[in-house]
């Protein structure tokens, strides 16, 4: 009788793995590394109009949040043991060390922002149906190429039960912190 063939398994890195490689030189802390399902992944260089959309974003969320939030811009999120995606922003519940101590987990955050143009379909596919699985409450996906924005309602473990694609004349707010607007123009003008 034949023996089946069993095929290897992949070794999921842990963060606790990805952050003493940082510590012990292996892996290069200024390099844009993300680890996503136990795998690092190598995010592609952050060029002017990401980066300017960024900081405009940063400007608009840190003029109306006020001590409703954090702003925090590419920092790490923990999802879980295998996974510490650096969204390009994120809106998190206020803390008094703000985060000092230990990196955000999803029960820290209100919002997430991805900003997209050449990773715009790792974003999509990967990190958003991720970001779902794990119950982050909202993701807005700022996709530069079609200069809207795409935001993301309701997680399940199937992905967003909602998608809302508000028009570019209209104001959003974050679902958890109602009294937050931006006008999408600002976003992109």
């Amino acid at each position: 009788m034949p023996v089946a063939e069993s095929l290897p398994k992949k070794y999921p890195l842990t963060i606790t793995h990805f952050n003493k490689m940082i510590e012990i030189g292996i892996l290069d802390e200024e390099e844009h590394i993300e680890l996503i399902e136990g795998e690092l992944i190598l995010m592609a260089p952050i060029g002017p109009i990401h980066a300017g959309k960024t900081n405009r974003l940063n400007r608009l969320f840190s003029l109306s949040v006020g001590d409703s939030a954090i702003v925090e811009i590419q920092g790490p999120i923990v999802l879980d043991a295998h996974s510490e995606p650096e969204p390009d922003l994120a809106l998190l519940r206020p803390r008094q060390d703000f985060y000092e101590t230990a990196n955000p987990t999803v029960d820290d955050v209100l919002l997430l922002v991805e900003i997209a143009d050449s990773s715009l379909n790792h974003d999509k596919n990967t990190k958003i149906p991720i970001y779902a699985r794990h119950r982050i409450p909202e993701v807005w996906l700022i996709n530069l190429p079609k200069q809207q924005v795409e935001i993301y309602l309701k997680p399940s473990p199937e992905g967003y039960r909602h998608i809302w694609l508000p028009e570019k004349h209209e104001c959003i707010s974050p679902t958890l912190l109602p009294e937050v607007s931006v006008k999408i123009s600002d976003i992109f003008s």
